[in-house]
């Protein structure tokens, strides 16, 4: 098998694998990224995320990143709000509101999975 093969073999088990383990949860999103509890008025630029509580662990997870995909609605008023692909944000913030396995995405990381009319959307998500 030529080294081309490999690699692409290697990629394509890769995201397959990442797929099965990723684990389901909710994404709203908000637009005031300052001041942040983990970073106070820094500027993290737009691709972050504020975690729930649990993930969020007293501000162990601040820097983390997580890839998140949409995999659907949440309700009636936006039956298919998911756009292709798959996002990458880092943990900016504490939403203290936000249920278990739930993101408070950046309104333009949520804007680039989804439709932001639905306003919370089912995901995927793991530790990138």
């Amino acid at each position: 098998m030529s080294t081309e093969r490999v690699i692409v073999f290697a990629l394509i088990a890769t995201s397959l694998i990442s797929m099965a383990c990723a684990i389901p949860g909710t994404a709203t999103f908000y637009t005031t990224y300052v001041p942040s509890a983990c970073y106070g008025f820094q500027d993290q630029g737009t691709m972050i995320a504020a975690a729930n509580p649990a993930i969020y662990n007293n501000g162990a997870a601040c820097g983390r990143s997580y890839r998140i995909r949409c995999t659907g609605p949440t309700n009636q008023g936006v039956p298919q709000p998911c756009r292709n692909g798959e996002i990458t944000v880092r943990i900016v913030d504490l939403c203290p509101g936000c249920g278990a396995d739930q993101f408070d995405l950046s309104q333009e990381a949520f804007s680039m999975i989804a439709d932001p009319n639905a306003g919370r959307i089912q995901i995927e998500y793991n530790q990138a």
